[in-house]
């Protein structure tokens, strides 16, 4: 009778999940999913789940079960927010004749730990892309545009005076700022964008604080 013949590698890494129950493996398969997270990963976190107390366990899923239930897009900027409007939007404190366009609420929690930065915000939910289908019909231009025309939908109903382009120093967030600049042209508002104190090709999320306030302190018209 031949030896039997060695398992290949493949055959042995499919053998693994097997050995976990099906809510384990269940549980793995969607920390798998989240971006970042290999499978390694996904087994250390799902180890943790495991080994953590029921309360620690049941506090992450009623955390995971109400910000999908309670938050939401700011009604004015589409920042998140847990209520029609969100807190920027509400800060009486804040210069809300100044608007700053970012990509995604991400860049704006960056630009707001610098401190340096006192107007309100638009968040676009992204950036033009034909390419990938993302074009201007998918993105809260329109809603800035009307923040811009009709005042009384802006915060508080204060007049916009200056809109800040805060896109992404990147091919596509170039275009997406000379397309919002051309939108803008004519509606009398003074249009700037950050200054190239950003290094290209870096996102806002990972710029150092002084990078970003040099780049709000030198902002300049398009």
């Amino acid at each position: 009778m031949p030896p039997a013949s060695p398992r290949s590698r493949n055959d042995r890494n499919d053998a693994v999940p097997r050995a976990y129950p099906e809510t384990v493996r269940r549980l793995l398969d969607e920390f798998a999913r989240l971006p970042g997270i290999g499978r390694r990963s996904a087994e250390r976190l799902a180890f943790h789940i495991l080994k953590a107390s029921n309360d620690d366990a049941m506090a992450l899923a009623k955390a995971i079960e109400d910000v999908k239930n309670a938050v939401r897009y700011c009604s004015i900027c589409f920042n998140f927010s847990d209520g029609e409007r969100c807190a920027i939007c509400n800060d009486q404190a804040r210069d809300r004749s100044t608007i700053l366009v970012v990509e995604q609420p991400r860049d704006l929690i960056a630009i707001e730990q610098t401190g340096m930065y006192r107007g309100v915000y638009h968040v676009l939910l992204g950036r033009l892309a034909p390419l990938e289908g993302v074009g201007p019909e998918t993105l809260t231009i329109d809603g800035l545009v009307m923040r811009i025309k009709k005042p009384e939908i802006n915060c508080a109903g204060v007049p916009v005076r200056e809109v800040v382009l805060g896109l992404n120093p990147s091919f596509e967030g170039d275009g997406t700022a000379l397309y919002l600049a051309d939108r803008l042209a004519d509606t009398g508002v003074r249009i700037t964008r950050l200054a190239r104190g950003l290094s290209s090709g870096r996102d806002l999320e990972y710029a150092t604080k002084a990078a970003l306030s040099d780049a709000i302190e030198g902002r300049r018209p398009v």
